[in-house]
């Protein structure tokens, strides 16, 4: 099962290591699931803490190790499929339907929200919580 972690999902990862992000992570590294993410979602995540959570850096070399970088997908992935999110936000999903990850990992509701539980393209959007639960119930199947 392959999950792709949107830069938001790598940020609190790497802050709150008690966290729903952290505790896909830590699964990861037991062999439950693949975590990847894209080089543009790594890029923001790195910026973003740099600016805001400076002492969560040595964590995100943690985070960092166990995440596989996919590459970055073709924008026009997304023409065949009606779905409406901002040009900034377009490049993650195109990434996670291009890696062909069963599940797109997004606490960003602003502008994900509306397709949190929606299968897109046939990559599930679900919020870090959702997605851990989601995980765990299929171990336990």
């Amino acid at each position: 099962m392959r999950l792709f972690l949107d830069a938001n999902v790598l940020f609190s990862a790497a802050v709150s290591p008690a966290g729903a992000a952290a505790g896909l992570i830590a699964l990861t590294a037991g062999g439950a699931c693949e975590l990847v993410t894209s080089t543009l979602a790594v890029t923001e995540a790195t910026r973003n803490l740099s600016a805001k959570a400076p002492a969560a850096m040595d964590r995100w070399g943690l985070v960092v190790a166990v995440v596989g970088i996919v590459p970055e997908a073709d924008p026009r992935l997304l023409e065949r499929i009606d779905v409406t999110l901002a040009a900034k936000d377009r490049p993650i999903l195109a990434a996670a339907l291009g890696c062909r990850a069963t599940v797109l990992v997004t606490g960003d509701r602003r502008h994900f929200g509306l397709l949190f539980g929606r299968a897109i393209g046939g990559t599930v959007v679900l919020p870090p919580r959702e997605a851990l639960e989601w995980l765990l119930d299929g171990l336990r199947a």
